[in-house]
């Protein structure tokens, strides 16, 4: 009997990807499933156009926009309230391929140790350049990268494995990962929300596994850089937050050395590369902030 599984696909404003991914998702070969959408305040009329084309699709309504983790979580309760065995996490801006589902499910029902598991991902436009092929996080920087991003695919990740991290654009989890670790963390607001979860997950003793015959394409555009200063103050916060709760313990002591040398770097960038001020003021944001211990928001 195949495990039941609820599909979350999180929308706001964003009514075209959406329809465009419930579509998608209506033509897996994995029968047993249900689709919650849940709308993250949207002020366009995604509501009542998903509704209109989609009577069979639950949508729940959140009246103010949640952020991913805080919208994601709620689609969470509602599919373990409801009995789900099986919660996936998808992207609205998503599509897949119809077998990406029965390929997670499959390799998720091989063996009890795994707690969660994610596809290969593509680059929408270029359905043959890879975005995310596993999760690989750099504990010298407490920066989570993308294996493969950017690679044409070639086979070279054609291999099932464990991996360090998923990314929550298409995240398959157990249920009892649920009942044991809990939802998304909140209060990053922004970036590492998933990162965390992968490495809690593995934290209390199950795998989390890179399933390359599960594919999907993402639609983000490969000429969009991060350098914002809003990139640079989560990914700074977030990452040193990361390393304080899930890492090592030779991560942790290391990690406020690491946080003097890291002042000083962008001391010195201030001083002496005016071109990097805007960098460096947003990294020394980020470090002011985890070390006051604020989080959600800046």
């Amino acid at each position: 009997m195949q495990k039941e599984v609820y599909i979350i696909v999180l929308n706001w404003n964003g009514k075209d990807d959406t329809i465009e991914c419930i579509e998608s998702l209506q033509k897996i070969n994995y029968s047993n499933y249900k689709i919650v959408i849940v709308d993250n305040g949207s002020e366009d009329d995604s509501v009542s156009e998903i509704k209109k084309q989609f009577s069979e699709v639950k949508i729940i309504e959140n009246k103010k926009n949640l952020g991913f983790a805080g919208g994601n979580n709620i689609g969470i309760k509602y599919a373990i309230n409801s009995g789900a065995g099986y919660v996936l996490l998808i992207n609205n801006d998503t599509t897949v391929e119809e077998n990406f589902l029965s390929e997670l499910i499959e390799m998720g029902e091989s063996d009890k140790k795994i707690g969660i598991l994610g596809s290969k991902i593509y680059f929408y436009s270029e359905p043959n350049r890879i975005w995310f092929a596993g999760g690989k996080v750099n504990w010298l920087k407490n920066k989570g990268t993308h294996i493969g991003l950017d690679q044409i695919d070639n086979g070279q990740y054609d291999k099932t494995k464990e991996t360090d991290y998923l990314t929550g654009c298409c995240l398959l989890i157990k249920r009892e990962v649920v009942e044991k670790i809990g939802v998304l963390a909140e209060d990053y607001f922004l970036y590492y929300e998933d990162t965390d979860f992968s490495l809690r997950t593995k934290n209390i003793g199950y795998k989390c596994i890179f399933v390359p015959r599960s594919k999907i394409y993402h639609k983000i555009s490969r000429s969009t850089k991060p350098g914002s200063s809003n990139y640079i103050y989560y990914h700074t916060r977030n990452g040193l937050v990361l390393a304080k709760r899930t890492g090592s313990l030779l991560n942790k002591i290391v990690l406020y050395p690491y946080c003097a040398y890291l002042f000083l770097k962008q001391i010195i960038k201030i001083i002496f590369i005016p071109q990097k001020k805007e960098w460096a003021f947003a990294v020394l944001r980020g470090e002011k902030d985890f070390l006051l211990g604020k989080m959600g928001k800046a």
